[in-house]
């Protein structure tokens, strides 16, 4: 028996009265379990609402992340049990988790456990974040101050909603290469499948899977957001919740160069680790909703990045890009894919992103233009017009 029945029997047998009141009472639970699932998420977050804890249950998605997501739950659901929370939750997130990633994350448990039970890293210091032998000393700086001001200081928009900053030290950036080409030589002396870090590499690996996922959701909590708040508060960067951490690798013998393509994500960092290299140019060209996903690009939106070790760039995933081909040499960068139950759930409800998609932008500019033009017709027909 499910909990929904288990609390329709309970109600029945708890009211007094004929069996009419009886009926009634079963009736208000079962409505109570449709109004639950038509429910939807506050735009704004209940600041004074304290999440509660979810550590201690065996849950489809880290804790951290029912804690964030707690303080977007409509009234009704946040004074429920602490079930009926979760189930409600983790049904928004299933829902916005493509599909292909769904069976992988169903897979995973035991995947990730075998890899980790047997695979023996190279630099545990890697997997718990240590911000002084990780990141330069202007990037802590400007994190501590965390104002739009301080981030201004040490990053470059070369192009609009295209952030450039040095981020690692160099000697981080060694280290994750050792570990990186560690768990290949691992992977390759085992014989195990491993799974790549999407449908369009076919090199690299997924960070995550070899234990470093609690360093990449302290990176992106602690460090990435405290920025997309500010930056990219209109696709969710005040509410990430979630990361997608990978390395792809670029030159002779893996991929060479990538398509023209949009990331699963609200917001992307993208830092280059070495090493050295031709080539492989990050070219920008205009962020675009999925019904303007195709369409022309402006020419104001054409960009074209070089990367430079340990210098990272972070653009929204909808900001449609490529990569050139690495014409020599091996270059490797690591990637986070941020991203946000809380807009995935709200952009259900939206017809157009004119904040934030170009080609909205100049539709929505566009209707106004025909509005000011008919009203204006209006007026010089009113004022043409012969008098009485």
């Amino acid at each position: 028996m499910s909990s929904d029945q288990q609390e329709t029997t309970t109600t029945t047998t708890t009211v007094d009265g004929s069996g009419t009141t009886t009926m009634r009472a079963t009736t208000a639970a079962t409505t109570t379990t449709t109004t639950f699932s038509s429910q939807r998420l506050r735009i704004n977050p209940n600041n004074e609402h304290r999440p509660e804890s979810y550590e201690d249950l065996k849950l489809d998605f880290p804790s951290a992340v029912y804690s964030s997501l707690e303080k977007y739950l409509p009234q009704q659901i946040l004074v429920s049990t602490r079930d009926d929370k979760v189930k409600f939750m983790t049904d928004i997130m299933l829902r916005h988790l493509p599909h292909g990633e769904r069976s992988r994350a169903q897979r995973h448990s035991v995947y990730r456990q075998k890899i980790i039970t047997n695979y023996q890293p190279l630099h545990k210091e890697l997997y718990t974040l240590a911000p002084m032998q990780c990141f330069v000393p202007s990037f802590i700086k400007a994190i501590n101050e965390s104002s739009e001001k301080s981030f201004r200081s040490i990053i470059s928009e070369p192009s609009p909603g295209v952030f450039v900053f040095d981020m690692l030290q160099p000697s981080f950036c060694e280290m994750m290469l050792a570990e990186v080409e560690n768990f290949e030589k691992w992977v390759g002396e085992t014989k195990f499948r491993i799974m790549r870090p999407n449908t369009m590499n076919k090199y690299g690996a997924v960070l995550d899977d070899f234990g470093l996922d609690s360093m990449l959701d302290k990176l992106m909590e602690s460090f990435i957001r405290p920025m997309t708040k500010v930056f990219f508060s209109d696709v969710g960067g005040a509410t990430l919740d979630s990361h997608h951490g990978f390395v792809v690798e670029y030159g002779k013998d893996r991929d060479l160069d990538l398509g023209f393509h949009v990331d699963d994500s609200e917001v992307t960092l993208n830092v280059c680790l070495g090493n050295q290299f031709v080539g492989g140019e990050l070219f920008f060209r205009g962020t675009r909703c999925e019904r303007h996903v195709n369409t022309t690009t402006k020419p104001d939106e054409i960009y074209d990045y070089s990367h430079v070790p340990g210098q990272a760039v972070l653009h929204r995933g909808r900001h449609r890009h490529g990569a050139r081909a690495t014409t020599s040499g091996h270059r490797v960068n690591m990637l986070l894919w941020c991203r946000s139950s809380v807009f995935r759930e709200l952009k259900c409800h939206q017809k157009e992103f004119s904040s934030w998609c170009g080609e909205c932008f100049c539709e929505k500019k566009e209707e106004k233009g025909r509005a000011l033009d008919a009203l204006r017709q209006k007026l010089v027909k009113a004022v043409s017009a012969p008098q009485a």
